[in-house]
């Protein structure tokens, strides 16, 4: 008599690779668990297919097969990795009726892309059905590299099933976006406002880069990618570079993320001014240019005003663009520095210090702050109405 396996022997007696099976295609395998709705069938590595518990009962609804019996069933269709038989022959007219039901009830089933035609992918269902899926059906994102697609193996939907499965459009895009709102689902418990994470590079254009953060993209725009200026995001990032970002801001009524690389860096101006001090003489570059004087680049994330009566050296003029261009280096001398609002107000080198035009200040004073009231001297108080020696 042969030795009676139990459940976990009867899935792991097999130690192949899981296959693919085409539908209507006949398979023998162990029934290895039968429940309340389904039959369980063994189908190697530790894989499993299922089928309808009504199809191997009799007429007064007893079970005609126990755990361990060994069943002939039919391959119909899968869906993450979850294969579903049935005991009934598929005839070729059987099969299209199954797909015409697929078409009716949206049933996910798996298909090869094979080749490329006009229009967009030739998939391979089984032997005797196949489909048309266009280029805006395979994916949610553009496709830039149709290559990436031959020969894999995707879950469609029938879109359109016609002239007895001679006319079948198939579409992976309706699969795909229920994926993406399960993830934004998931991801809307768990994801916030400034929590660093770890992503990869999906794309690199001119305005940003995409960047996978757990199956749902976010935008690292150009300004967040460092303290710097930014001339082309290429140049530091390239599809497949892994990261730590920042999410900055977060809208799931428009499904967007935005992240920062810029926000994980040390801030450079607590090394900038560790380094300068004011009367500081260095190079900088015109960044910025306005009524009431110029902006200048000094390191990476560090900008200075030159007030427009310091660059006029004394001389009345309307704007800083009539004195410097942008890009234009020129050599400065820190005036003052203000360390609690963060700004930093120039003058040229070798300039008059105490060169100045009336009515230019108050955007002057804007930009660099007034000092703070304090009380002023012991002598000052008891001076002052009230108070007695």
């Amino acid at each position: 008599m042969e030795e009676t396996k139990s459940f976990s022997e009867l899935l792991n007696y097999k130690n192949f690779k899981p296959r693919r099976y085409s539908a209507g295609e006949k398979i023998d395998a162990v029934i290895v668990k039968i429940t309340a709705d389904w039959v369980f069938l063994d189908l190697g590595a530790k894989s499993e297919g299922y089928l309808d518990k009504k199809e191997v009962l009799d007429e007064k609804g007893n079970l005609k097969v126990k755990e361990g019996d060994s069943i002939t069933a039919y391959f119909l269709s899968s869906r993450h990795g979850e294969k579903l038989f049935t005991t009934k022959l598929l005839t070729s007219r059987s099969i299209s009726d199954f797909f015409y039901d697929a078409y009716k009830n949206q049933i996910p089933m798996e298909g090869t892309v094979e080749k490329e035609i006009k229009g967009g992918f030739y998939i391979k269902i089984n032997a005797n059905i196949s489909g048309f899926c266009p280029y805006s059906q395979m994916d949610t994102k553009k496709i830039d590299d149709v290559d990436t697609y031959i020969g894999k193996r995707f879950e469609f939907v029938v879109n359109e099933y016609s002239e007895k499965g001679r006319n079948v459009i198939l579409s992976r895009r309706p699969l795909l976006e229920k994926i993406e709102k399960e993830k934004i689902a998931a991801l809307k418990n768990s994801l916030q406002k400034g929590m660093i994470i770890d992503g990869v590079v999906v794309s690199v254009q001119k305005f940003g880069a995409f960047v996978d953060i757990g199956g749902i993209q976010g935008l690292l725009p150009v300004s967040e990618m460092g303290w710097g200026k930014v001339d082309d995001p290429k140049v530091l990032f390239s599809p497949g570079d892994k990261l730590q970002t920042v999410i900055i801001n977060i809208d799931w009524e428009n499904n967007k993320i935005t992240l920062s690389v810029r926000e994980t860096l040390p801030h450079p101006w607590d090394g900038f001014v560790r380094k300068y001090t004011e009367g500081s003489f260095l190079k900088g570059k015109v960044s910025g240019l306005t009524n009431f004087g110029a902006f200048i680049a000094m390191e990476d994330g560090i900008e200075g005003l030159l007030h427009i009566a310091k660059l006029g050296r004394g001389k009345k003029i309307k704007h800083a663009s009539d004195v410097v261009k942008i890009g234009e280096e020129i050599d400065v001398r820190i005036e003052k520095i203000d360390r609690e609002n963060r700004k930093i107000s120039l003058e040229l080198a070798g300039s008059d210090k105490d060169i100045s035009a009336a009515g230019d200040e108050d955007d002057f004073r804007n930009y660099i702050g007034k000092s703070p009231k304090t009380m002023g001297t012991l002598g000052e108080l008891l001076k002052k109405p009230g108070k007695k020696c």
